[in-house]
């Protein structure tokens, strides 16, 4: 089977050369001088710099009368080797291809609650060719969302051969429609609320001669040595591309399947030795849902996984910018990248996650007594069959409303953990996950998925969940891998607070048997909840025990001794149980009455291993009783006396205190940890009632007439 090839000169060529005739880039001043011989370089931004000026008054609308615009200027670093790409022939701009660099800004700033959330993580993107009319051809935006604030107009480049050096002048940032729409002014789409200027120093990682309109021959030139590399091999995914449903619904559930770009980051060739050997990549592929709540960003579950694509024949591609060495075949040479689009991660020969060990990379070779993709005994007729197994539910638009979806991809492979093995200061297994955000179109099978942000590398996808907290957890170092215990809580309604985990297991082969989260004195949970991915069924060899697949029944819910705890069954109990493997996440809820304090969670596992705590927000223990007080006064400061003072609880229990000559009230043994509504009574004056969230002692709780 041959995989997908993206040349990736091709398309500038083909522009390049048409009727050989002189051709202008929008938004350059550079001209491609006729003549179909040269040098062709893809180069992208070694580092650079971004200066952004705001007109403040205009972005928040605010100072109309004011004489003068008042301008903030934000200034960022761009991070380094960022994959925003141009094309250069014989030192002259083409222009850039779609890509996108990330922005480090330098300073904090004031700006509206929308941008201040995503100003650590703003890129600068050029848009695809034909993409959404809303949208112009460079815009900045959310690197992790894809919310465009700005689009970018009117803006110059120019390219200086002899100091490798590209700038951008004179850009106007101008209000996007979804930005002028979060601010409640839509009509505000359009204006111009600043202006742009960018400096980079770029470098070439692709070299193509060109001679009378053909590719002679490419290089891919090594990062130079202030770059550096990874000591050892270090497998990456680069890229996800191509997320896509294959094949029909079984009723319920749809199969997807995306694309991965495999790049290897380190400086020793990694191996690539194709069944039915075992020293090659295997690729699962997840799928993760943002939602729930006002803002839609309450949760983060993962509704989809995959089985995993034994890898074979890596080539010698350079999608990373590393400058590939050359070697492909049986290795994925250093600074190389290999594809594999979804169609290929979406074939019908999946092997089983069950028979691998995520941390050493170890499983069977294929032709062993025990093979790691045996598929005799059933049939492949099934389109959710070990692809990324999803329930129709989850996808659809009506049923999710305004939820962002993120599919996940991970090589794991046992050359790193023996490289590490023999080269301890030289291990490589823990960033090896990337994800992308998409875009769904559909109500029901079959759906579509459209890219809505660039892939961030090296990331689990848990880590976009907006808001969210994340502590990694490593029980082992040196002998298992690693995960993430991620935590959010709202305040969804006066005295409710929800509290939100999320327990992901990169590569730890212990797995995840239990999850505590202490709940004191005082406390009362409601809502309690737990959230796990569909299990694929069991087939013939496919690892598990008796061949029956992993169970997919619900972890017990237990509150007892000052402690909410989710279990599954242990592994003596149950050696397929619904334990959280490698490359899963799990979720684990619950509604409170009380408001969060830091505590430690307990976290319990399923093969080996002595539970760990880690430091989270659960609900506070109550406190000891406390005291309210206050004072009545007429509008005039003047005492109330005997005015009629009460304090009602949220169950409607009501207590009655009466104020003193100079206006004095107070209340004893009040309970904490609850909302009370306090009002003040008297014949002649009327005052406004106050709801309070009492956590301790309240002094000056003071009534004043309305008139």
């Amino acid at each position: 089977m041959l995989k997908t090839i993206i040349i990736a000169f091709m398309i500038p060529l083909l522009g390049l050369f048409s009727n050989g005739a002189t051709l202008l880039l929008p938004g350059s001043n550079q001209s491609v001088p006729q003549g179909n011989s040269g040098t062709l370089e893809k180069m992208i931004v070694a580092s650079g710099s971004v200066a952004m000026e705001l007109d403040l008054n205009r972005l928040n609308a605010t100072g109309s009368g004011a004489k003068e615009p008042r301008s903030s200027l934000l200034r960022f670093d761009v991070e380094n080797n960022s994959f925003f790409t141009v094309i250069v022939f014989n030192n002259e701009l083409r222009g850039p291809l779609p890509s996108s660099m990330g922005l480090v800004p330098k300073s904090p700033a004031a700006l509206p609650a929308k941008m201040n959330a995503s100003y650590q993580q703003l890129v600068i993107e050029k848009m695809s060719w034909g993409g959404p009319s809303d949208f112009a051809d460079l815009v900045v935006r959310d690197g992790k969302t894809g919310f465009v604030f700005f689009n970018i107009e009117g803006h110059q480049f120019d390219y200086d051969a002899s100091a490798r050096s590209l700038s951008v002048q004179m850009g106007r940032l101008v209000l996007s429609k979804e930005f002028a729409t979060e601010l409640g002014r839509p009509s505000d789409a359009g204006s111009v609320v600043g202006q742009i200027s960018i400096t980079a120093t770029m470098r070439a990682i692709e070299i193509t001669q060109i001679a009378d309109g053909e590719a002679k021959s490419t290089s891919m030139p090594a990062l130079s040595p202030e770059t550096g590399t990874v000591p050892g091999p270090d497998v990456i995914v680069g890229d996800l591309n191509g997320l896509a449903q294959f094949g029909a619904s079984n009723g319920t559930q749809v199969g997807l399947a995306v694309g991965t770009d495999s790049c290897n980051a380190g400086v020793v060739n990694l191996n690539w030795f194709q069944n039915p050997n075992n020293d090659h990549p295997v690729i699962p592929q997840n799928m993760y849902r943002m939602s729930g709540g006002a803002t839609n960003n309450e949760r983060f579950e993962q509704i989809g996984q995959s089985y995993v694509k034994h890898a074979f024949t890596a080539l010698t591609q350079n999608l990373c910018g590393f400058g590939c060495n050359g070697t492909g075949g049986s290795a994925l040479g250093s600074g190389c990248s290999d594809p594999y689009d979804a169609s290929l991660n979406a074939g019908p020969n999946l092997g089983s996650r069950a028979w691998i060990n995520p941390f050493t990379g170890a499983y069977p070779r294929n032709d062993s007594a025990t093979p790691n993709n045996n598929h005799t005994g059933h049939s492949h007729a099934s389109g959710p069959l070990h692809r990324i197994l999803t329930n129709i539910s989850d996808l659809s638009t009506t049923q999710n409303p305004g939820a962002t979806y993120y599919a996940e991809g991970q090589y794991v492979t046992p050359h790193e953990y023996a490289w590490c093995v023999t080269n301890p200061t030289q291990c490589n297994m823990n960033n090896n996950v990337s994800y992308r955000r998409y875009n769904v179109t559909g109500t029901g099978s079959p759906f579509s998925f459209s890219p809505a942000a660039s892939t961030v590398r090296m990331k689990a996808a848990v880590e976009a969940w907006t808001g969210a907290t994340f502590v990694q957890i490593q029980p082992a170092p040196g002998t298992d891998g690693v995960g993430i215990v991620a935590y959010k809580v709202t305040n969804t309604a006066p005295g409710v607070w929800h509290y939100e985990y999320a327990i992901y297991n990169q590569n730890m082969d212990r797995g995840i048997q239990s999850f505590g989260v202490p709940a004191g004195a005082g406390v009362t949970l409601s809502n309690i909840g737990f959230h796990a991915p569909p299990q694929h069924p069991g087939w013939t060899g496919d690892g598990t025990v008796g061949n029956t697949g992993f169970s997919s029944a619900p972890w017990t819910q237990t509150q007892a001794a000052g402690l909410m705890t989710w279990s599954s069954e242990t592994l003596a109990q149950n050696p397929n149980a619904n334990a959280i493997r490698w490359g899963t996440m799990y979720n684990f809820r619950f509604d409170s009455n009380r408001p969060p304090a830091t505590m430690n969670a307990t976290v319990g596992f399923y093969k080996t291993g002595a539970p760990i705590t880690v430091q989270v927000q659960g609900p506070s223990a109550t406190s000891a009783p406390a005291t309210i007080s206050g004072r009545v006064t007429t509008l005039s400061g003047r005492a109330v006396f005997n005015a009629r003072v009460t304090i009602t609880d949220s169950n409607g229990n009501t207590r009655i205190a009466h104020t003193n000559g100079a206006g004095y009230y107070r209340f004893n043994n009040v309970a904490t940890g609850g909302m009370y509504t306090i009002a003040a009574r008297s014949k002649l004056y009327t005052f406004v009632s106050q709801q309070l969230l009492i956590n301790n002692d309240l002094s000056n709780v003071n009534f004043v007439s309305e008139q």
